[in-house]
């Protein structure tokens, strides 16, 4: 009888990584823990995927009563493909989900808001479908601190990957010879 050894990857590799932003909208902006700091985050992090040509899904939670994604990130989305939902989870909503699954990338960058509401709910059903996600915790927040603090640690006891903006982009890049180092540079300090 023979055994296969299954060998698990830690490293994000560009090549099988995908982005989800979720529900950074016009109606939510007003009430989410620092808010201003989660959008400067996003806009480096959208514009760094850009720079390394790793695709980006967005989310919009019922747009007509929520408003579109806030202004400053919609003017960097580039190519990016903009799905409305009403489930609170991504990958319940059969459009995304048939989006995020035909792309064929394992890891999938998660950052937006609600952390312990969509955000959450969307890494565990990936979680539950083979997927891995990562967490872009400087990019991601809740009205209220706590309940983000507390849904970050279930995600990470749950099985996701838990990181930040910079340490993303740079992983991502593996080295500074990469074309894009420079602009990434850049877009971080």
């Amino acid at each position: 009888m023979s055994t296969t050894t299954v060998t698990r990857t830690y490293r994000i590799s560009r090549e099988d990584t995908q982005a989800l932003m979720i529900d950074v909208q016009e109606k939510f902006a007003p009430h989410i823990f620092e808010m201003d700091k989660i959008t400067k985050k996003a806009k480096i992090l959208i514009e760094g995927l850009n720079l390394l040509g790793v695709p980006l899904t967005v989310n919009e939670q019922y747009p007509k009563g929520l408003g579109h994604t806030v202004g400053e990130l919609s003017a960097v989305l580039g190519e990016a493909s903009v799905f409305e939902k009403s489930a609170f989870s991504s990958a319940d909503d059969e459009t995304t989900w048939r989006h995020l699954a035909m792309q064929n990338r394992h890891h999938v960058l998660i950052f937006g808001i609600e952390t312990h509401v969509c955000v959450q709910q969307t890494a565990l059903d990936l979680l539950d479908n083979g997927m891995q996600p990562v967490i872009i915790s400087d990019a991601t927040s809740s009205r209220d601190s706590y309940d983000r603090k507390i849904a970050l640690r279930r995600m990470r006891r749950a099985g996701a990957v838990v990181t930040t903006v910079e340490a993303i982009l740079f992983e991502l890049l593996r080295s500074s010879k990469d074309p894009a180092f420079k602009a990434i540079s850049t877009l971080v300090k």
